[in-house]
């Protein structure tokens, strides 16, 4: 078997260690005997959503927002929004998520976003939405619990779209709704970082069943890892969120 990663804009949106996400599926796969293969995506190019199983964007700062949202409507929409209809596994963290919907608006300047979910985000009055965050999912018929760091200004709201989960402890999109996140077929978006999925291995696994599935056309049953090291640190991110 093998899973194909596209990383999109990893020198431009590598602002909270979202290289950590891509080398622990790396690894996952690895362990397993699972050929893995990056591809780095900047600016200007373009790809072919074929040949990508799993599509993954990082977070960045306003700027590098600004810099990379033109791009992204010029060069990579169209095959974006193929992979997405096309069943490919979707990631995005923080910057990355709030690039997905329609729009980001900040200091009265509108971003144009890739339009792939139905969410819009807005840099209101107030303070940033920082701290340690716990959200309940269900992705696989089973509730679990994401762990990790939120640090983000703006407030998302999502229009006609699910919420990847819960608030348990944290801000979540906006501070009021009690939500976190976006989830639509494959795609996933998320403000959770810090790196996101060593602390949350069974993500990891759901991303890498998902992407394997899509080009093999099957789903596999992941053979089953030694844990001990990625509970600990889910373990530690939980009772940092509990702690407030």
């Amino acid at each position: 078997m093998k899973l194909r990663l596209l990383s999109l804009y990893p020198d431009q949106m590598n602002i909270y260690a979202d290289r950590g996400n891509i080398l622990f599926l790396q690894h996952r796969c690895e362990w397993r005997g699972i050929d893995f293969e990056v591809t780095r995506c900047g600016p200007g190019d373009r790809f072919d959503p074929g040949d990508h199983d799993l599509l993954y964007m990082g977070g960045g700062q306003d700027r590098d927002q600004k810099a990379v949202a033109g791009d992204l409507i010029e060069s990579k929409q169209a095959s974006m929004r193929a992979a997405k209809e096309g069943g490919a596994a979707i990631l995005a963290v923080c910057g990355g998520y709030q690039l997905l919907g329609e729009s980001y608006e900040l200091e009265g300047e509108t971003i144009e976003g890739l339009g792939l979910v139905d969410l819009k985000t807005v840099r209101e009055p107030g303070p940033r939405l920082i701290g340690p965050v716990a959200i309940e999912v269900d992705l696989d018929g089973e509730p679990k619990v994401l762990a990790g760091f939120e640090n983000h200004g703006g407030r998302t709201r999502l229009g006609n779209c699910s919420p990847l989960g819960k608030v348990i402890h944290g801000h979540g999109n906006n501070g009021e709704d009690g939500f976190e996140g976006v989830r639509e077929d494959n795609l996933i978006g998320t403000y959770l970082h810090g790196p996101l999925l060593p602390k949350n291995a069974w993500l990891a696994d759901h991303l890498i069943a998902t992407g394997l599935e899509h080009h093999h056309g099957e789903r596999p049953e992941l053979e089953p890892l030694d844990d001990g090291l990625e509970d600990a640190a889910h373990r530690a991110a939980l009772t940092a969120a509990r702690k407030g």
